[in-house]
């Protein structure tokens, strides 16, 4: 049977790298996760028992394509604790999971063939999902001084119809302060470029609180979702803020792609918006993480790396040791029991000479981690 271009996408590398570790775990393998994208937690106490509560009386039936109008509510008012930004309920929308958010802001945006511009390194199903819509990912080449985030002089001579920004971004950490946000929204404004602003790990930062675009702007568009800091990953809902004027297009977008967000995870982001203390104390856990990464990675032979704003990854330079990043972490998997994700996932580039390594798990499995790590290394020579 005959098969469209569009869906001739790249493999989500890191899905490969779990389907190994699970294999090395079924075949009774003790395998420590540093290539996981996802918390190690489940959702909060509150979310699922304010669900149970839910299904004993609701038949969990569609919602309206927009989403549940009190969570859409609660994600306004989020805006005003988290950033003091007076947000109109009506604007957002919820989807499911953030990757509903992309093909519909995507698909709202651009048309066939026009370019959207990505910073490399990058989550890489922005590229993916940018080709099977027939749109052009622009891979835009980032710099270490610039902690790999875009900034205007990247862009200035290049052509292109949309920009995707993600602070803190994947895979690095790193974070745009409201200077270089800004700077880079002035710059679509000149162009005539739309500006989305991926936000997923908001909550998730360290020294300092993240920018949301929505301080500085109305004419753009953010994506979130409860997947991160929420630690919902599988529930598949997340939200996107979009000008008044794009809600009934994206509804309609919403309306047919979708129907609507999952309703059980709705009810259950709903709850889960309040379960600060819970939340909270999973962010204790990513502080003494990261800092646990920050000293034992160099440690193991790992020196070379942006120390992150917020996430929980570390984006290591390993060009030292391989070049060949992806043959590289199928070694420390085989011979270290640590799995860990090669670059190229997230630059075609320059990815061969990378590795990131998630700290969202336990404290006592990063430990092991970082020991194991720095065995393998000490093996080879390289510490």
């Amino acid at each position: 049977m005959r098969t469209s271009r569009r869906g001739a996408v790249d493999p989500f590398i890191v899905m490969d790298v779990m389907e190994a570790a699970r294999q090395a775990e079924a075949d009774g393998r003790h395998i420590i996760h540093m290539e996981v994208g996802q918390p190690g937690t489940a959702a909060p106490e509150g979310a699922r028992k304010a669900l149970t509560e839910a299904m004993a009386d609701d038949a969990m039936g569609y919602t309206v394509a927009l989403g549940l109008p009190a969570l859409r509510a609660r994600i306004a008012q989020l805006y005003g604790e988290w950033y003091n930004v007076d947000l109109d309920p009506s604007r957002v929308i919820v989807t499911p999971g953030s990757s509903g958010a992309f093909l519909l802001a995507f698909s709202a945006l651009f048309d066939a063939g026009e370019r959207v511009a990505i910073g490399a390194p990058g989550y890489p199903s922005y590229r993916q999902i940018l080709k099977a819509l027939s749109l052009q990912p622009l891979d835009v080449q980032t710099a270490p001084e610039n902690r790999l985030q875009p900034v205007p002089d990247d862009l200035r001579s290049l052509d292109f119809e949309g920009l995707m920004v993600a602070s803190p971004a994947n895979p690095t950490g790193t974070m745009l302060d409201s200077a270089a946000m800004g700077s880079l929204i002035d710059l679509c404004r000149e162009k005539d470029a739309a500006f989305i602003s991926d936000e997923i790990y908001h909550g998730i930062e360290y020294e300092a609180k993240a920018v949301t675009a929505l301080e500085l702007t109305d004419e753009c568009y953010v994506i979130n979702s409860f997947s991160k800091y929420f630690s919902m990953t599988g529930w598949r809902v997340g939200w996107m803020v979009v000008p008044d004027d794009h809600v009934r297009k994206i509804e309609r977008l919403a309306q047919n792609m979708f129907i609507c967000a999952s309703h059980p995870s709705q009810v259950a982001a709903l709850a889960a918006m309040d379960c600060t203390e819970e939340l909270e104390a999973n962010m204790v856990v990513y502080r003494a993480n990261r800092a646990m990464m920050a000293e034992g990675l160099p440690k193991a032979g790992f020196s070379e790396f942006a120390p992150p704003d917020g996430a929980f990854y570390f984006y290591v330079d390993v060009s030292a040791f391989t070049q060949d990043s992806r043959a590289f972490a199928r070694e420390i998997l085989d011979e270290a029991g640590v799995a860990v994700t090669p670059g190229m996932d997230f630059d075609p580039v320059r990815g061969h000479q990378t590795l990131r390594f998630s700290y969202a798990r336990s404290t006592a499995d990063i430990e092991e981690g970082l020991a194991r790590l720095k065995m393998f290394m000490a093996a080879r020579g390289f510490v």
